[in-house]
């Protein structure tokens, strides 16, 4: 019920497009996955993100166990139903909460302890307990359990991250069972290239159906990021798909792209919309800057959004500074229809390895990290 087949290749360079087939349909790639964190997109309906061009979902394994449950939403029809979204999805493990809820977890070489951020409860995850989990919510692609190291981490502390990393994946490999779900297992290694490939080459003897590249967007620089992928990605089998966690920002997909990339999820298109900043072709827009008081144009002209299509950028700022909720809604769906746009683009200009005509219809693409930052939104934090 899993496939993946590459369509297009950049001409002499490592960038391609391609098909994953799932029991819930197919998605085009590179893809970007609008982040679900907890069965939803926030502020944006489902028919909406479909119409914005979104063909698969992401949802946060942790976040469902906690509430409300995924024997719950099993008893319910799965996570498709509960959420009603007919399109593909995609769990993650809960290892990116190994990072950002440090100070609430306990790591051994069996699993996890968090102590609940609702509730204060002890919480244990293991390889087999995430693997049950994950079958119970029922998306198509699930992720082994991994350790993700912070982007400062130490040779010491990276290289214990991976023995981790990769004994849970084998013993999630095992204990998988559902033929209707694909899973993916999860390179580490912080900024260590050494320790990144044999992680890869290690996981590579497991034989997942893909994998994914992860414990990046957690501190490190954009150069860092492009190192670890261009030693990573090219040892990844080319049959299978690769996924980058957590990235990012328009600059950091059109260089994982180029490295031969083909998924993508981060939170930033929702986070900066809550927070009234909105991607545009050219830029960031800050929607609560005086310079947009007056303003009676739509954020983007050429943009098909339903924001773009109604409301002016006077209206926008409105929204945000007497604190109406649509504000936030509206931005929210913009940014995910820029995300999509900016795949679909992509996909477009693979086979020729035109980059010239991506980046004068993009600019944002050459632009700085730090310009891809909402107030206060950073980089840091931004995967789930």
């Amino acid at each position: 019920m899993f496939s993946f087949e590459v369509t297009g290749c950049e001409p002499g360079g490592r960038a391609r497009c391609g098909v994953l087939r799932t029991a819930h349909g197919p998605v085009r790639t590179p893809a970007f996955m609008p982040v679900g964190t907890q069965a939803a997109v926030k502020g944006v309906q489902t028919d909406q993100l479909r119409d914005g061009g979104a063909e698969i979902l992401l949802a946060n394994t942790y976040h469902l166990h906690l509430r409300p449950g995924a024997e719950l939403i099993g008893q319910l029809g799965g996570l498709h139903r509960f959420m009603a979204w007919d399109g593909p999805i995609l769990t993650d493990s809960g290892g990116y909460q190994v990072f950002s809820l440090a100070e609430l977890n306990h790591v051994t070489d069996e699993g996890v302890t968090f102590r609940s951020h609702v509730d204060g409860r002890a919480v244990h995850l293991t390889p087999g307990s995430v693997i049950a989990i994950q079958n119970q919510l029922g998306a198509d692609i699930i992720m082994a359990f991994d350790e993700c190291p912070p982007g400062d981490a130490d040779r010491a502390r990276a290289a214990g991250a991976v023995e981790r990393t990769l004994r849970w994946a084998s013993e999630c490999k095992r204990l998988h069972g559902r033929e209707d779900q694909a899973l993916f297992g999860i390179v580490q290694g912080g900024v260590y290239e050494d320790l990144r490939l044999a992680c890869a080459r290690r996981l590579i003897e497991l034989d997942f159906p893909g994998h994914a590249v992860g414990g990046l967007s957690v501190g490190e620089t954009h150069e860092q990021m492009v190192r670890v992928l261009e030693t990573v990605v090219p040892v990844l089998p080319a049959d299978r798909p690769r996924y980058l966690m957590g990235v990012g920002t328009p600059r950091d997909i059109l260089a994982a792209v180029r490295s031969g990339i083909d998924m993508f999820d981060c939170v930033l298109p929702t986070r900066n919309g809550r927070n009234a900043c909105a991607f545009t072709s050219t830029g960031t827009m800050k929607l609560r800057n005086e310079q947009y008081r007056r303003s009676d144009e739509p954020l983007e002209p050429l943009c098909g959004c339903p924001t773009c299509r109604r409301y002016s950028r006077a209206y926008l700022r409105h929204l945000f500074i007497v604190r109406e909720m649509l504000g936030p809604i509206l931005l929210s769906i913009h940014n995910v229809w820029f995300y999509q746009r900016f795949m679909a683009r992509l996909r477009d200009l693979i086979p020729s390895g035109d980059w010239t005509t991506m980046l004068a219809e993009f600019p944002i693409a050459a632009a700085p990290r730090d310009a891809g930052r909402g107030e206060p939104v950073g980089l840091k934090h931004t995967k789930r």
